[in-house]
Parts: structure tokens; sequence; C-alpha cells
């Protein structure tokens, strides 16, 4: 039973620290690989539904061609400033259309048009 005082003084004298620091250390380093390898996971994933998406046709304005008519005028309402601050900055907006004149993107694949690819010559 002697052997139990020498325990019990390591251990009130900070021997077992070292263990404990080495212990939470090696969680620590742990949880962060954990953390790293499912942020990776969650960043394949997302580019993995970006890439499936089709690609939109938005306009010079950020607008979608949907709110574009056949002669390429905006209908969009946007929000115009009316008045400025010292630095130039506008302080006041007010409700009025898109300006933008013309779709500039590239052009929907539904408008291409691709002869079928038969074996004939």
């Amino acid at each position: 039973m002697n052997w139990i005082w020498w325990v019990f003084a390591f251990f009130m004298a900070g021997g077992f620290a070292k263990v404990a620091d080495v212990g939470r250390k090696a969680m620590s380093t742990r949880h962060a690989r954990k953390m790293e390898r499912l942020e990776g996971a969650r960043r394949d994933r997302l580019e993995l539904e970006a890439a499936q998406r089709p690609p939109e046709a938005v306009c010079g304005c950020t607008h979608h061609l949907a709110k574009h008519d056949k002669q390429g005028r905006c209908h969009e309402a946007v929000q115009v400033p009316t008045a400025w601050d010292a630095e130039k900055k506008p302080v006041a907006y007010e409700p009025g259309q898109c300006t933008c004149q013309q779709y500039v993107g590239p052009q929907p694949l539904s408008q291409v048009f691709a002869e079928e690819l038969t074996d004939r010559a």
C-alpha cells in the first residue's frame, strides 16, 4: 500500500497535468481536422450542385433575360438615388425603372440551331 502514497503525491504535485494537456491537445487537433473534412465535403457538394445548374441568361444590369422585352428594354423596378450627402453618397432613394437598353450576355441555348447528326453522307 506504500505505492498508493507515491501516486497520490505525484497527482498532488501536478504530474498528471501533462497527461491531461496532451489528451486535450490531441482532441483539439482531432476536432479541427474533422471540421476541415466536413467543410471540404460541404464545398464539394456545393460545387457539384453549381456545376449541374444550367447557365442563367443575365443582362449587364444583372436582371434576368425574362425581364427584358423584344426590343431589349428592361422592365425591372430599381431604387434610383435622389439625394446625396457631402461625400457624394446617396442618402435617399425612390423607385424607378431600370435604364439598360440591351441584353449583352451569352446567347441562350434555345435559340441556337444545330442540324441532326446522321450516318448518311
